[in-house]
């Protein structure tokens, strides 16, 4: 059985409202779920961490190979209308949350598309779910709430008005983020940016 059920993620359709986005909850199949909640790298503090600076098991890798594979590029391009087969990828991961996380922002310019794969069980705080914004000032002004239960894909292209964000929330929250970028000279430079930080990371609370 697929680690991602892409006829799921094939007839989703796409969002317009308040900018392109493609959200399926439960795509992942529940067994791999399972081994990739058990093999998720241990993270003790908040922040994205390159996967090159996590310790993880075979069940977090096998959904990893499934998320940066050719069919899923396929997928998600073909729906977004972006040629993501021969760009690179990133992957970053979160475990936990501080209460200045979710500040309103838009990705970087040199990403193409985010994907995010929540990886937490059903999400009941109000705090943590990612809206999907009509601007940049305020919080409440949102078309869509994406809750970060397990198993919940979230997909979009970093244009100048995916304005994203959420309310404050202290503690674990758990995600995979995905990036196909425009070029492997930035994808170097993030890679060098995220590596730097998690290495400061490991000496300081924050």
């Amino acid at each position: 059985m697929s680690v991602i059920d892409f006829k799921a993620l094939d007839a989703a359709p796409v969002g317009h409202d308040p900018f392109d986005h493609v959200l399926v909850p439960g795509l992942v199949n529940n067994e791999a779920l399972r081994a990739a909640n058990e093999d998720f790298p241990v993270i003790t503090k908040p922040g994205s961490f390159p996967t090159s600076h996590l310790q993880s098991g075979p069940g977090f890798a096998a959904l990893l190979e499934a998320m940066r594979g050719s069919e899923m590029a396929e997928s998600l391009g073909t729906k977004l209308g972006i040629e993501l087969r021969s760009k690179p990828t990133m992957v970053t991961v979160r475990g936990r949350a501080r209460p200045t996380d979710g500040q309103i922002h838009t990705d970087s310019a040199g990403k193409l598309v985010t994907v995010l794969l929540y990886m937490n069980p059903s999400w009941e705080e109000p705090g943590g779910q990612l809206r999907l914004l009509r601007g940049p000032k305020n919080l409440d002004d949102y078309a869509v709430e994406v809750p970060p239960d397990e198993g919940t894909f979230l997909a979009f292209p970093c244009i100048p008005n995916a304005w994203h964000g959420h309310h404050p929330f202290d503690g674990e929250r758990r995600t995979i983020q995905l990036n196909w970028v425009a070029s492997r000279r930035y994808m170097r430079r993030e890679q060098v940016r995220h590596s730097v930080s998690a290495f400061f990371k490991k000496f300081s609370g924050h």
